[in-house]
């Protein structure tokens, strides 16, 4: 233990609880508060049970152990622990980042649906200094968390200027106001679902497993090597649109779609497909879908090969910009993890 600090059981030094649970049915989309679940905000409510911000601990579910923080004047539902510390004792920032840094695994119960309640998490022994030094150490973290916050919405604004420069060379591909040829889906892209894999075939392998969401496994084995467009086919994710390389397996939650490289580039398609919005071609199913069939009559906009290729080049330029602020996020999240380890654990 660190000098001058001291150990305390968590429910000595805070007042651990869960508040009443409003059902979906009681949230009103026009609510004047927000409503806190599990995983943060999911919706609103005309009345609100705790006007002071909490520090809220996930205590259900697969992502059991989050830590959130609820804005003042919010309804906090009961799938979400609250946390409230004696400030005496215990700053709110103080406490937001100790939670975050502790290992929980031995709090967390139930195997088929993970939980925490208070009878677990009371008694779970934590390290407290001084609130002077409690101050110092938030005031790291907090430099360091705003760093990584600030190069994120860097990469956001990059994305957007991506956009809007497809916007600008091209014009809405919904509408085609700027005039461009157009010919329907099925003439100039064939889409091909990839091969079935169940989670427990899922092994300790070396290559990607992609579905609707991006990488979901690793499996010993790949049914695609080269550079592909891939479409969500089933689900949420459905509609969701990516650019991926190298060995890979594709799952048949997923399309593999095929185009004519004299026609359009990869860079284009990717940002045409993904302006388009695929996922409102979706059933309203409760695992929605989104069929071949149902995107074939779909207008697709042929600009001019000049205009992708110089398009493709812009985009280049960002990507690479996007690459090094990637490079430093990783960086000052390793020198975060770092920090959190050394005041923590």
């Amino acid at each position: 233990m660190k000098e001058g600090w001291e150990y305390k059981r968590l429910g000595e030094v805070c007042n651990i609880y869960q508040p009443k649970t409003l059902s979906s049915k009681e949230l009103v989309e026009d609510g004047k508060y927000l409503v806190y679940g599990a995983n943060g905000v999911i919706g609103k409510y005309n009345s609100y049970n705790h006007e002071s911000s909490e520090v809220l601990m996930t205590c259900r579910g697969a992502t059991c152990g989050t830590i959130n923080v609820s804005k003042p004047y919010s309804w906090i539902n009961g799938n979400a622990m609250v946390v409230h510390p004696q400030h005496n004792i215990l700053s709110q920032n103080f406490l937001f980042y100790l939670l975050k840094g502790l290992d929980l695994s031995d709090v967390i119960t139930g195997a088929a649906q993970p939980q925490i309640t208070r009878q677990s998490l009371a008694p779970k022994k934590i390290a407290i200094p001084s609130l002077s030094e409690q101050q110092h150490i938030v005031d790291e973290l907090d430099l360091l968390s705003s760093i990584i916050e600030k190069k994120k919405a860097q990469l956001n604004e990059l994305d957007n200027l991506a956009q809007s420069l497809f916007y600008e060379m091209f014009g809405d591909p919904i509408t085609n106001d700027k005039g461009w040829e157009v010919r329907k889906l099925n003439d100039i892209y064939k889409l091909k679902s990839g091969d079935g894999l169940s989670a427990k075939n899922f092994v300790e392998g070396i290559y990607p497993v992609y579905g609707g969401n991006g990488i979901s496994g690793y499996h010993n084995a790949y049914n695609m090597n080269g550079d592909f467009i891939i479409i969500g086919r089933v689900g949420a994710y459905c509609g969701n649109v990516r650019y991926v390389k190298g060995l890979f397996w594709l799952t048949d939650n997923a399309f593999q779609l095929f185009f004519d490289a004299n026609i359009q580039t990869p860079v284009f398609v990717l940002y045409l497909l993904t302006l388009l919005d695929l996922h409102r071609f979706a059933n309203e199913a409760a695992q929605p879908v989104i069929s071949n069939k149902t995107l074939r009559d779909l207008d697709i906009i042929i600009p001019t090969m000049e205009m992708q290729k110089l398009f493709a080049s812009k985009i280049e330029t960002i990507e690479h910009q996007k690459e090094l602020i990637r490079k430093s996020i990783k960086e000052v999240e390793t020198l975060y993890n770092s920090r959190m380890d050394f005041w923590f654990n």
